[in-house]
Order: C-alpha cells, then structure tokens, then sequence
C-alpha cells in the first residue's frame, strides 16, 4: 500500500491557485496530528468541532464569534506537545497514555485524581518503585497540575496567533480547561472571567470523549453531573437539547466540518498563510521532545539550500521546504518515553519508531494540496540502497526532492543533541555521511551540502548568541 502511495505523484493543486485551499480542510487534516498527541482516536478535534459548533447554532451566536470558535475547536489541541515530556517523566509512562486517561477523570474528585495517578504512574515497575512515583506526583499538588496545563494552553494560544487567527481563537485555546466552577486549570478563572469560547470548547470537548464511550446518552450524562461545576449550565441546557436528535449524532461519526464552517468567514490558505500553518506545526512537532526544539526548521532551511544549489524550480524549492517543516509530523503519535530515552531502543519501541514516516504520510494526505508534499515527506527515511524503511525503497524510486530531505535530515540530526550523544560539529558530521554518499545517500545532495553547511551552522550560531544590549538590558 505504501509503495502505491508513494508512486502517487501529483500536482500541488495549490500551485497556479488552480483550486482554492480552505483553511478549514487545512487545519482539519491537520488536526489528526494533533488528535495522537493527545493519545486519542484520530477525528477527535473534529467531532469536537462538530459539537461545539452546533451548540453555538443552538446558542445563536453571530458569525464573528462562530468563525473565532471554529478554528478554535480544530486548533484546541495546538499546545498538547509542549508538555509531553514533562508529563511522561513526571509519571514514568507513555505520556498519551497519561493525557487519555486523564481526560476521563473528574479532577475535582481528590478520590478520582489519586486513583488516576496509582493507574498510570510507572507501570511495569516493582512496588516500591511505584509508591515513590505516586508519592511524587502527590507531593505536586495542584500547582504542578497548574502548571503542566498552563505550558499547554499558553503554546496552545501560540500557535493560533502564528497561522493568523484572532484574539478571541487564542483565548479559547487558552481557557479550554478551566471550569465554571473555578476549580479549572492553569489559573482558577470562573462563570464569565472564562470566555464564551473557552466555555464552549471545555463542553465540548468533553462530550465527545464521553459520546465514544456510550453515544448521546453518555455524552449528556457526563455534562448533566457536571453542570454548574466544570460546565456553564446554559451551554449544558443547548446540549442536552440536542440529545435525541439521532441525525446530529449519527453525523459526528463521519465529521465534515466544511458544513459547519460560517460561509461568510471562509479563511483561505493562500501561500503565505500556507508557509505560516506549515511553520506553526513543524513547532509543535519540534516541542514533542527537548532534544528537537528546531529540528524541523533547521532541516527545512538546510533542505532549501541544498535545493538552490542544486537550482531546483522555485515552485519545486517551496514544496520541498514544507515537506522538510512538516516530516516528522507522524512523531506526535510516538511516545516521548521512546523518543528521548538515553539508551538503545528495544525492537519493539523500533517497531513505533518506524511507524513515523507512514503516519506523516497518512496526516498530510488528508489535505488535497499536500499529496506531492506528503510523498516526499514520507521518504525521509529510505535510502538509495534499499536499506532505509518504511518501504524499502531504492534508487529508482528516490527522486530529487526526496534524496535531498533525507540528506538534509541525516545532517541535522546529527549535528543536534541527542540524549545519548553530544552534537556533533561540521566536520564530524560531514566525515560520518561522506561514507554514504552515493550508497545510501545521493552523492550530489551530500556534495551540495558541504558547500552550505558551515555557513549554515555559523548562522545558526550567531542566531543563538546573546546579543549585546540583550546582556546589558538583562543586567540592569
């Protein structure tokens, strides 16, 4: 199947501006990136969306308010990475594991918080072992709960404003966990401190985790126990209106969001806004893991120099850098217990690993103008020889703009940290890949990458110096 998809080249239809590229269908595709992350089934954000918009139909907001909160429920996850780390060395467990659960625990519930924590915390490990774990993430309380949410939602609220959304999208990304009540997360707003949308969102969301577990019935139940606590009680009343429209329900199995997107406030991704979505998600790839902060981005910028070297089209230059941005996406579904251990990966953890490319693949796919761009992105780990994965592919198979990602991406990689090495500098770097230039790695790739490669991590370097008045403001 791989193989087939991978021979399935098209045009980007966004070139030429032959079909208009919504953002919605964008942010949608996307959005099952976003959906792993969080360790939940892919369509989540979307179902999500679904339901939150036919509450705002219900509620009969205006198409301001309905296109902010929009993007909002397909965006609501944009912050999930940034704390996956933390969250998978704090509890010694699959961070999406962790978040899954989580999100079917009443946290206001002492009972049901603490038997969360002695669910997940350290699994597979002797007693003892487990009892300092728990001990440990008791002893943070509710601050360290605080914080882990505010690391999201503030990264959360980020990305929205860099692909261009407005204030009233970011504030309900921000305020998704907080509770009617007062006794959400990061920071204890209540009633009306929380927006419209952050209200609408916490619903929502909540709904659709619980209508996966036993339909409308389930979904409603869970909004009617908490009405007046985690939920504003006219958003439940709209809800619970809705729970024996069978029709409504049976279509969030299916979710299209473009019937539920306001058609007056139709955001187009033209190419500037496209580079701006495919920057924003190469930064929430990035911030899965404390070793690859820039990783997409450098791969990116190293890719588009060796491609101007070696005088790719401008049209070809531009495909090749948001697949470089965009090709670790499937890394969202890896656990970050796999992605940053120390030591050497047992094979099944490798078995995860190699799964990276094919999700990226499946992801980008979903978007129309992302076919050529996913192809490519999904090559990054095979290699001339036939010796690479995830199909094993060979030199017939490689083109161009493949050959050069994965040039681009071996280079980069190694000369980043990783938590079982130093980073190595340029000559180190170049010496290790010159031995498979022109075996595993295309021989004018790697010769277009000694040419701009020094300049490159000089650049890099210079960017990552204090400057200055930065010291100087920073003393006084």
């Amino acid at each position: 199947m791989l193989v087939s998809m991978f021979e399935d080249r098209v045009a980007d239809p966004v070139r030429g501006n032959e079909v208009e590229l919504r953002l919605s269908e964008l942010l949608s595709g996307l959005s099952h990136a976003l959906d792993i992350t969080e360790g939940q089934p892919r369509g989540h954000a979307e179902r999500s969306c679904l339901i939150g918009m036919r509450l705002g139909a219900e509620l009969g907001l205006d198409d301001d308010t309905r296109s902010s909160i929009f993007y909002a429920l397909l965006l609501k996850d944009a912050g999930c990475s940034s704390n996956a780390a933390k969250i998978a060395a704090l509890f010694a467990a699959d961070d999406a594991t962790v978040k899954r659960t989580r999100r079917l625990t009443d946290s206001d519930s002492t009972w049901q918080a603490l038997a969360h924590i002695v669910r997940t915390a350290a699994p597979g490990c002797p007693p003892l072992v487990r009892a300092r774990r728990v001990g440990a993430l008791i002893r943070l309380g509710r601050a360290g709960a605080s914080s882990l949410v505010a690391l999201r939602c503030d990264r959360g609220a980020a990305v929205a404003r860099a692909i261009g959304l407005d204030e009233t999208t970011a504030r309900a990304i921000l305020e998704l966990d907080e509770h009617w009540d007062g006794r959400g997360y990061p920071t204890g707003l209540y009633h009306d401190q929380i927006s419209l949308g952050g209200r609408l969102l916490c619903l929502a969301q909540t709904a659709e985790v619980f209508w996966r577990r036993g339909g409308s019935e389930a979904a409603c139940g869970i909004a009617r126990r908490r009405r007046g606590r985690w939920f504003d009680p006219d958003l439940v009343d709209a809800l619970l209106a809705l729970e024996e429209d069978d029709e409504f329900w049976r279509s969030i199995a299916n979710p299209d969001v473009s019937l539920w997107e306001p058609p007056d406030r139709v955001l187009i991704a033209d190419e500037e806004r496209l580079d701006r979505v495919a920057r924003a998600f190469a930064s929430v790839v990035d911030a899965k893991s404390p070793y690859t902060a820039r990783h997409s981005a450098r791969v990116a910028e190293i890719a588009d120099q060796v491609a101007a070297t070696l005088d790719l089209s401008p049209d070809s230059r531009a495909t090749l850098r948001r697949a470089a941005l965009l090709h670790d996406l499937g890394k969202l579904g890896v656990s970050s217990r796999i992605l940053d251990k120390p030591g050497p990966l047992t094979e099944p953890e490798w078995e995860v690993m190699r799964c990276h490319p094919r999700w990226s693949m499946e992801i980008l796919t979903r978007v129309r103008a992302f076919r050529e761009l996913a192809r490519i992105a999904a090559l990054h780990h095979e290699r001339l020889d036939g010796s690479g994965y995830v199909a094993g592919l060979t030199a017939d198979d490689l083109d161009l703009p493949a050959r050069i990602l994965a040039v681009a991406d071996v280079a980069e990689a190694l000369g980043a940290d990783r938590p079982y090495r130093r980073a190595l500098d340029v000559d180190e770097v170049l010496e290790i890949m010159r031995g498979d230039a022109g075996r595993k790695l295309d021989a004018d790739a790697f010769g277009a990458l000694e040419d701009v490669l020094p300049a490159l991590r000089l650049a890099d370097a210079e960017r990552s110096r204090p400057r200055q008045g930065s010291r100087r403001r920073s003393a006084s």
